[in-house]
């Protein structure tokens, strides 16, 4: 493993970075990527690869591990659609043979998918192999392993099953999977809804409209799982000693082969416990690497991010799997969560079905999350939501644009030639705007000479108009400091992060490791997940 000794400094400049990249919320954008294979009747086959490459850290670490790839030959189809086929993206996807978090495979329900794994790690690592959890896997080739059929050395096994429910799911390796998993053997898998079984169970005049960058119009076949944009975060972790210990020893395998090709090499083998990782990882990046884009040339074998982006009033899938050894409670600013389902199991709530008030398969009860509690090898599904209620003053900052007749702001609730108010507050039966999703009780709300505690409201002072994230194009006059701005594309800015305080850290350093930024961008902002 290479390390540098200006490895700090590194950091700092890589921190002074993500400050100069927050400014451009246009730029860093998340959805789902991932891959999907063009199916021979109902299979989809996809062929992967166990290989070593380096993955980078924001210490300036290049860290020796292991992951899973696009095989050499297998031409995957990229989703969403908009990375397959366009012109003009920021970067261009590609599936290595080396990945972490390995390619997130995207299938539709009810198909038969074929993985076909080919173990091209070091003779040292010994056998590899998948474990697809919540699916009944058949196996051929390869040989018997503990957990699932494996692969030796150069050899390959094929995986079949068929995906019979929508859901979140990870894959990882179930060999040595103290060791393998660690040195980053794990991904996902992502079953969308049927969508002749979702039409047929979304009821008339509810059905869901499929956004631009969603993978589906749905989460699952539920009118309640109707969402407009989705993200994934894999929440794992990394030990600097274990990946130097299997560096290392796979080093004094391939010398003792150089030396003498009938030599045998026993498997690796590290101390994992007691654990002490150094590196916490969302989608295989740590903050603030997570928060540049996908597949970018810097970053070739980790090429998922995780900067969710959302307007106000949309319905936002949040998709966390915990893929490490260690649980990662994953805590969310800007509001609550709703929980929709675990492991492709929705969360219903039974004392509506008993009363009668909706079918089973449509009245869901999942718990409201202040935190999301991503257990090792288990998946939680669910919707968040954003529109400013709350903060007690106008989020759009319609408070700024004063009447000249009065020298005052706008009256809420305008007349029918709305005084002149150019952005007039039209509430619903919940008291949000009908378009931009306002809180109208706060509309045209000067930001107070007193803020509220920044702790409680947002994450500091980063509300749209401070000189970090600029002024919002959409609003005359901006917010205060009137005249400050840095970028005319500004938002609110949310941390999402890890609730366990070392884990936002870098080896120590603040701030890194599992925490990135949820921006809110202004009403009528183009999000191109591509860029």
């Amino acid at each position: 493993m290479v390390k540098h000794t200006d490895q700090w400094r590194r950091h700092l400049v890589r921190l002074a970075a993500w400050a100069l990249g927050s400014l451009m919320t246009t730029t860093a954008l998340a959805a789902v990527p991932g891959i999907t294979a063009t199916p021979t009747g109902n299979v989809m086959a996809f062929n992967l690869d166990a290989s070593p490459a380096n993955t980078s850290q924001p210490d300036g670490t290049q860290l020796y591990s292991w992951g899973y790839g696009c095989a050499s030959g297998f031409v995957p189809t990229f989703l969403p659609q908009q990375w397959s086929g366009s012109s003009g993206l920021a970067a261009t996807p590609n599936c290595p043979l080396m990945q972490v978090p390995g390619p997130t495979m995207i299938v539709p329900e009810g198909t038969t998918v074929q993985v076909t794994l080919t173990n091209n790690l070091p003779v040292a690592a010994g056998n590899t192999s998948m474990v697809f959890a919540g699916f009944a896997v058949t196996a051929s080739g390869g040989v018997p392993g503990t957990n699932a059929q494996e692969a030796q050395p150069g050899g390959t096994v094929t995986y079949t099953f068929t995906a019979g429910k929508p859901g979140t799911y990870a894959y990882y390796s179930g060999t040595q999977a103290d060791v393998q998993v660690e040195m980053g053997l794990y991904g996902a898998l992502i079953v969308l809804p049927n969508p002749a079984t979702a039409t047929a169970a979304i009821a008339a005049g509810n059905s869901c409209t499929q956004g631009a960058y969603s993978l589906a119009a749905s989460a699952y076949d539920n009118i309640y799982t109707c969402y407009d944009r989705e993200y994934l975060f894999q929440l794992s972790e990394a030990s600097l000693a274990a990946h130097i210990g299997v560096q290392q020893q796979v080093a004094a395998c391939n010398a003792a082969l150089a030396a003498n090709p009938a030599a045998s090499c026993a498997p690796v083998s590290v101390p994992t416990e007691p654990y002490r990782p150094d590196y916490f990882l969302i989608n295989g990046r740590s903050l603030p690497d997570d928060l540049v884009g996908h597949y970018v040339a810097s970053l070739p074998n980790q090429p998922y991010n995780g900067n969710p982006h959302m307007l106000p009033g949309e319905n936002i899938l949040v998709r966390v799997i915990g893929q490490g050894r260690i649980q990662h409670p994953f805590h969310i600013h800007g509001n609550h969560e709703r929980a929709i389902a675990r492991d492709g199991n929705l969360l219903v709530s039974q004392a509506d079905v008993a009363a009668g008030v909706l079918p089973l398969n449509q009245r869901l009860g999942g718990p409201v999350l202040f935190t999301i509690s991503s257990v090792s090898g288990q998946s939680i599904d669910g919707i968040f939501n954003w529109s400013g209620k709350g903060l007690n003053w106008d989020v759009y900052g319609h408070g700024q644009t004063i009447n000249p007749a009065t020298g005052q702001p706008f009256p809420v609730g305008a007349s029918a030639a709305n005084n002149g108010d150019p952005n007039p507050c039209l509430p619903d039966a919940n008291g949000f705007d009908t378009t931009t999703h306002e809180w109208c009780a706060d509309h045209n709300k000067p930001i107070p000479v007193t803020p509220p505690d920044p702790i409680v409201v947002a994450n500091g002072q980063w509300y749209s108009g401070s000189p970090y994230l600029g002024l919002q194009a959409a609003s005359p006059g901006g917010l205060p400091p009137t005249g400050v701005s840095l970028n005319s594309d500004g938002a609110y800015a949310y941390m999402w992060h890890s609730h366990d305080e070392r884990e936002i850290t870098t080896r120590n350093v603040f701030p890194g490791g599992l925490m990135t930024m949820l921006i809110i961008d202004p009403p009528g902002t183009n999000i191109d997940e591509t860029q």
